[in-house]
Protein backbone atom coordinates (compact mmCIF):
# COMPACT_ATOMS: atom_id res chain seq x y z
CA UNK A 1 0.00 0.00 0.00
CA UNK A 2 2.89 2.34 0.75
CA UNK A 3 4.34 1.70 -2.71
CA UNK A 4 1.01 2.58 -4.32
CA UNK A 5 0.70 5.80 -2.31
CA UNK A 6 4.27 6.84 -3.06
CA UNK A 7 3.72 5.95 -6.73
CA UNK A 8 0.62 8.14 -6.85
CA UNK A 9 2.58 10.97 -5.25
CA UNK A 10 5.36 10.51 -7.84
CA UNK A 11 2.80 10.64 -10.65
CA UNK A 12 1.44 13.95 -9.33
CA UNK A 13 4.94 15.35 -8.82
CA UNK A 14 6.03 14.27 -12.31
CA UNK A 15 2.98 15.90 -13.85
CA UNK A 16 3.74 19.08 -11.91
CA UNK A 17 7.32 19.03 -13.21
CA UNK A 18 6.06 18.58 -16.76
CA UNK A 19 3.68 21.52 -16.40
CA UNK A 20 6.23 23.75 -14.63
CA UNK A 21 7.58 25.35 -17.83
CA UNK A 22 4.02 26.18 -18.88
CA UNK A 23 2.74 27.52 -15.56
CA UNK A 24 5.80 29.01 -13.84
CA UNK A 25 8.32 30.04 -16.48
CA UNK A 26 10.38 31.96 -13.91
CA UNK A 27 11.10 28.84 -11.87
CA UNK A 28 11.62 26.35 -14.69
CA UNK A 29 14.86 25.21 -16.25
CA UNK A 30 15.45 23.57 -19.65
CA UNK A 31 15.66 19.96 -18.40
CA UNK A 32 12.63 20.05 -16.12
CA UNK A 33 10.57 18.16 -18.68
CA UNK A 34 13.09 15.31 -18.73
CA UNK A 35 13.10 15.07 -14.94
CA UNK A 36 9.31 15.19 -14.93
CA UNK A 37 9.24 12.22 -17.31
CA UNK A 38 11.70 10.31 -15.08
CA UNK A 39 9.56 10.94 -11.99
CA UNK A 40 6.43 9.87 -13.94
CA UNK A 41 8.22 6.66 -14.91
CA UNK A 42 9.19 6.06 -11.28
CA UNK A 43 5.56 6.56 -10.26
CA UNK A 44 4.35 4.09 -12.88
CA UNK A 45 6.87 1.49 -11.73
CA UNK A 46 5.88 1.95 -8.10
CA UNK A 47 2.17 1.65 -8.84
CA UNK A 48 2.41 -1.34 -11.16
CA UNK A 49 4.89 -3.36 -9.09
CA UNK A 50 3.58 -2.55 -5.64
CA UNK A 51 2.88 -6.22 -4.93
CA UNK A 52 6.60 -7.07 -5.25
CA UNK A 53 7.86 -4.27 -3.01
CA UNK A 54 7.75 -5.79 0.47
CA UNK A 55 10.25 -5.50 3.30
CA UNK A 56 13.77 -4.25 2.51
CA UNK A 57 13.05 -3.15 -1.09
CA UNK A 58 10.15 -1.03 0.15
CA UNK A 59 12.37 0.51 2.81
CA UNK A 60 14.93 1.37 0.11
CA UNK A 61 12.22 2.97 -2.05
CA UNK A 62 10.97 4.95 0.94
CA UNK A 63 14.46 6.24 1.78
CA UNK A 64 15.09 7.12 -1.88
CA UNK A 65 11.79 8.99 -1.98
CA UNK A 66 12.70 10.99 1.11
CA UNK A 67 16.11 11.79 -0.35
CA UNK A 68 14.56 12.92 -3.64
CA UNK A 69 12.04 15.08 -1.77
CA UNK A 70 14.80 16.70 0.30
CA UNK A 71 16.92 17.47 -2.76
CA UNK A 72 13.88 18.71 -4.66
CA UNK A 73 12.93 21.12 -1.89
CA UNK A 74 16.49 22.50 -1.83
CA UNK A 75 16.42 23.02 -5.60
CA UNK A 76 13.05 24.75 -5.31
CA UNK A 77 14.31 27.05 -2.57
CA UNK A 78 17.43 27.90 -4.57
CA UNK A 79 15.32 28.75 -7.60
CA UNK A 80 12.99 30.89 -5.49
CA UNK A 81 15.94 32.78 -3.98
CA UNK A 82 17.37 33.56 -7.43
CA UNK A 83 14.19 35.48 -8.34
CA UNK A 84 14.18 39.24 -7.81
CA UNK A 85 11.68 40.86 -5.41
CA UNK A 86 9.44 42.03 -8.26
CA UNK A 87 9.40 38.56 -9.80
CA UNK A 88 8.50 37.04 -6.44
CA UNK A 89 5.67 39.56 -5.98
CA UNK A 90 4.36 38.94 -9.48
CA UNK A 91 4.63 35.16 -8.98
CA UNK A 92 2.44 35.39 -5.87
CA UNK A 93 -0.27 37.47 -7.56
CA UNK A 94 -3.54 35.90 -8.63
CA UNK A 95 -3.42 37.62 -12.03
CA UNK A 96 -0.19 35.82 -12.90
CA UNK A 97 -1.72 32.41 -12.18
CA UNK A 98 -4.93 33.27 -14.04
CA UNK A 99 -2.93 34.21 -17.15
CA UNK A 100 -0.76 31.08 -16.92
CA UNK A 101 -3.76 28.74 -16.57
CA UNK A 102 -5.56 30.50 -19.43
CA UNK A 103 -2.52 30.01 -21.67
CA UNK A 104 -2.34 26.35 -20.62
CA UNK A 105 -6.00 25.80 -21.51
CA UNK A 106 -5.56 27.50 -24.90
CA UNK A 107 -2.53 25.33 -25.63
CA UNK A 108 -4.38 22.19 -24.56
CA UNK A 109 -7.30 23.10 -26.84
CA UNK A 110 -4.97 23.59 -29.81
CA UNK A 111 -3.30 20.24 -29.15
CA UNK A 112 -6.73 18.61 -28.94
CA UNK A 113 -7.75 20.18 -32.26
CA UNK A 114 -4.54 18.92 -33.85
CA UNK A 115 -5.08 15.39 -32.57
CA UNK A 116 -8.70 15.52 -33.78
CA UNK A 117 -7.54 16.61 -37.24
CA UNK A 118 -5.03 13.77 -37.39
CA UNK A 119 -7.72 11.29 -36.30
CA UNK A 120 -10.06 12.53 -39.05
CA UNK A 121 -7.33 12.05 -41.65
CA UNK A 122 -6.59 8.52 -40.46
CA UNK A 123 -10.25 7.47 -40.22
CA UNK A 124 -11.55 5.80 -43.40
CA UNK A 125 -14.46 7.46 -45.17
CA UNK A 126 -16.62 4.33 -44.96
CA UNK A 127 -17.86 4.48 -48.55
CA UNK A 128 -17.66 1.30 -50.56
CA UNK A 129 -18.51 0.54 -54.18
CA UNK A 130 -21.22 -1.98 -53.21
CA UNK A 131 -23.82 0.68 -52.41
CA UNK A 132 -24.33 1.45 -56.11
CA UNK A 133 -25.37 -2.12 -57.09
CA UNK A 134 -28.76 -3.79 -57.07
CA UNK A 135 -30.09 -7.32 -57.73
CA UNK A 136 -31.58 -7.79 -61.18
CA UNK A 137 -33.99 -10.73 -61.59
CA UNK A 138 -34.26 -12.66 -64.86
CA UNK A 139 -37.25 -11.75 -66.99
CA UNK A 140 -37.98 -15.12 -68.63
CA UNK A 141 -39.78 -17.87 -66.65
CA UNK A 142 -37.35 -20.60 -67.86
CA UNK A 143 -34.34 -18.90 -66.35
CA UNK A 144 -36.37 -18.17 -63.23
CA UNK A 145 -37.11 -21.89 -62.77
CA UNK A 146 -33.50 -22.80 -63.51
CA UNK A 147 -32.23 -20.32 -60.94
CA UNK A 148 -34.64 -21.71 -58.31
CA UNK A 149 -33.23 -25.20 -58.95
CA UNK A 150 -29.68 -23.90 -58.68
CA UNK A 151 -30.44 -22.16 -55.39
CA UNK A 152 -32.04 -25.27 -53.96
CA UNK A 153 -28.91 -27.26 -54.85
CA UNK A 154 -26.74 -24.82 -52.86
CA UNK A 155 -25.14 -22.97 -55.75
CA UNK A 156 -23.65 -19.56 -55.07
CA UNK A 157 -25.00 -16.32 -56.51
CA UNK A 158 -23.93 -15.39 -59.99
CA UNK A 159 -21.93 -12.13 -59.93
CA UNK A 160 -23.14 -11.33 -63.47
CA UNK A 161 -26.60 -10.70 -62.06
CA UNK A 162 -25.35 -7.69 -60.14
CA UNK A 163 -25.57 -4.56 -62.23
CA UNK A 164 -24.25 -1.11 -61.43
CA UNK A 165 -27.16 1.28 -60.85
CA UNK A 166 -25.43 4.10 -62.68
CA UNK A 167 -24.87 2.03 -65.85
CA UNK A 168 -27.60 1.54 -68.42
CA UNK A 169 -26.85 -2.14 -69.21
CA UNK A 170 -29.51 -3.79 -67.05
CA UNK A 171 -32.33 -1.34 -67.68
CA UNK A 172 -34.81 -1.21 -70.60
Amino acid sequence: MLATLSGDFCLLLGLALLLLPLLAVELSRPRDGVWGAVVLLLGLVLVTSSDRLRGAPMLAVLCAGLLIARLGSEVGQARWNTLSETEQQRFQSLDHWRTSIQQLLITTGRVGEGIGGIAKQLKPSGKSGVTGKKWVRPESPETDAASDDACSEGASLDPDRFVDVTSQEGED
